[in-house]
C-alpha cells in the first residue's frame, strides 16, 4: 500500500507540473492537439497505478517526450503561421454578411440545430440578427450581431422558432410560436418556395419570419 501511495503521489505531482509547463487554458478552450495530450498524459499516469510490475520510470518518461513535444509544437506555432494552421487549424465564417453559408456547414458537419444551438450559448436568439458567425479552431463560435435600431417602445420578447430544418418541416415547434400548417403553407406560397427548397425558416409569434434557401451543391 505504502508503494502504491508512493507511485501514485510521484505521478500526479509528474502530471501536475506537466499541465502547468503546458500553459493554462479552460476544458472549452483546449486546441485539439492539447485534449490529445491530456487524455494521452491520463492514460499514461494510469498504467503504473493499474500494474504494479511496470517500472514507474518508464511512464515517468514518456510523459516527459510528451510534454516535450507538445512545448516543441507550441514554439513551432509561435514561429510558423502555416505549422500553427495546420496543427490547430483556422476559424471558420458559416455566416458572412448576414448569409449562411452551407457548403462550409456541410464541410464541418454542422446540421441546422447544432447552429442555432449554439446561437443561444451566446444569447442569440434569432439566426437573422447574426452578421458574421465563426466556428473557432477549438470548437466555439464567434458571433457579431448586426446592428440593432432602439425599439419606440419597450416590446415582449419574440423567440424565433425553426419550423424547416433542412428541408423538413418542425410541426412540433408551431406551438411554441403560434404557427399552423395552413400558415405556413400561406407563408411559402407568398414566398413561392417549397418546403424542400428551404435550408432553414423560423418563425415568431409577432408574424415575423426568417428564410434561407438551400444552396445547389457544386
Amino acid at each position: 500500500m505504502t508503494v502504491l501511495f508512493l507511485r501514485c503521489l510521484i505521478l500526479y505531482v509528474t502530471v501536475i507540473v506537466g499541465v502547468r509547463l503546458m500553459g493554462k487554458r479552460q476544458i472549452g478552450e483546449l486546441q485539439p492537439e492539447e485534449l490529445v495530450v491530456t487524455i494521452l498524459i491520463s492514460d499514461v499516469a494510469t498504467m503504473p497505478l493499474q500494474d504494479m510490475q511496470i517500472p514507474l520510470l518508464q511512464p515517468l518518461m514518456i510523459i516527459a517526450v510528451i510534454v516535450a513535444c507538445e512545448l516543441l509544437f507550441s514554439v513551432l506555432s509561435l514561429k510558423s503561421r502555416k505549422f500553427r494552421t495546420l496543427v490547430q487549424g483556422h476559424a471558420i465564417p458559416i455566416v458572412k454578411n448576414g448569409t449562411l453559408d452551407q457548403s462550409l456547414l456541410r464541410k464541418i458537419r454542422y446540421t441546422v440545430d447544432d447552429v442555432l444551438e449554439a446561437l443561444r450559448l451566446k444569447d442569440v436568439f434569432d439566426i437573422s440578427q447574426a452578421a458574421y458567425v465563426y466556428v473557432e479552431s477549438n470548437g466555439s463560435i464567434s458571433v457579431l450581431q448586426k446592428p440593432q435600431p432602439p425599439a419606440p417602445q419597450p416590446a415582449s420578447a419574440v423567440l424565433p422558432c425553426l419550423v424547416i430544418s433542412d428541408g423538413k418541416i418542425v410541426p412540433e415547434e408551431f406551438a411554441l410560436c403560434g404557427l399552423t400548417g395552413e400558415k405556413l403553407q400561406t407563408i411559402l406560397q407568398k414566398e413561392n418556395k417549397r418546403p424542400q427548397d428551404v435550408f432553414l425558416m423560423t418563425y415568431a409569434s409577432d408574424g415575423t419570419y426568417f428564410i434561407v434557401e438551400k444552396q445547389v451543391k457544386p
